[in-house]
């Protein structure tokens, strides 16, 4: 490593440091959008852009560990994405497979900062090696409990509402008309894939790439207290420096509301 890449090293640490030291959000989701329009720009094969996109995926996740974030959720394969070209899909599976297996091995990112993994989604649609890999790197996590890092694939927001209101009606709650009043906004948030493994609420919901819509990701989980943010950076560019602006905002949003409750009180 020369001079100068250990100079930026410590002085990113330190950055680190100093933003953990301020308030830091319980729960990130991102969006990682733009891996197709990256490989484009980059001269690259599609797959080559996914691959790189997971790469962005473990360079984030250690920033976020670093900052003792509680829980990250990530949107990584949706079920319209089942729709793309056989080899696109095909691609992705194959790279889900070998990058579940890798991040989750003894030693590797998740174990060492003690991140447990939960796939959150439609698991039966994934092809039976993906399933198998799920099983084994939830496994492998489960005993972790310093963070979490929920991976939402093949996952949609409005399957994750379907399957929670289908769930309510499973547990009794609607076997008749007097229990209609027990369907509501909370019994439904109990039962969303992210609430069933002790997901705390929303505080950061980031989507890379430029487009100005949640498509499908974290809709019931986006609140009023949720600090969207849209930025243009492609997800496999996305680092520090992307980062930084969005959790100065966070901080400054906290101390405000700080402020003003206790001139309230």
């Amino acid at each position: 490593m020369s001079l100068f890449s250990w100079l930026q090293t410590q002085l990113s640490l330190l950055l680190l440091a100093v933003l953990a030291a301020g308030p830091v959000p319980r729960h990130v989701a991102f969006e990682m959008d733009g891996n197709r329009r990256y490989a484009r720009k980059s001269g690259k094969r599609v797959e080559e852009g996914h691959t790189a996109g997971f790469y962005a995926l473990r360079r984030v996740l250690e920033i976020c560990m670093r900052l003792k974030v509680g829980c990250v959720t990530v949107y990584a394969f949706s079920i319209e994405n089942f729709n793309r070209s056989p080899a696109e899909v095909d691609a992705l599976m194959k790279l889900a497979e070998e990058k579940l297996r890798e991040i989750s091995r003894h030693g590797a990112l998740l174990d060492k900062y003690g991140v447990r993994l939960n796939v959150l989604g439609n698991k039966s649609l994934l092809p039976p090696a993906v399933q198998a890999a799920v099983e084994e790197a939830e496994g492998l996590t489960r005993h972790n409990n310093k963070a979490v890092l929920n991976l939402c694939m093949p996952y949609t927001s409005r399957h994750e509402i379907t399957t929670a209101v289908e769930s309510v009606v499973r547990h009794g709650l609607f076997s008749d008309g007097a229990n209609v009043s027990k369907i509501n906004e909370q019994t439904i948030d109990d039962h969303l894939m992210t609430s069933l493994v002790g997901t705390p609420p929303l505080d950061i919901f980031i989507r890379t790439s430029g487009v100005k819509r949640l498509s499908g990701f974290m809709q019931w989980q986006c609140c009023e207290h949720t600090q969207i943010q849209m930025i243009d950076t492609y997800w496999p560019d996305f680092g520090l420096s992307d980062l930084v602006p969005i959790l100065l905002d966070y901080q400054r949003k906290v101390w405000t509301m700080g402020r003003t409750s206790a001139k309230a009180s």
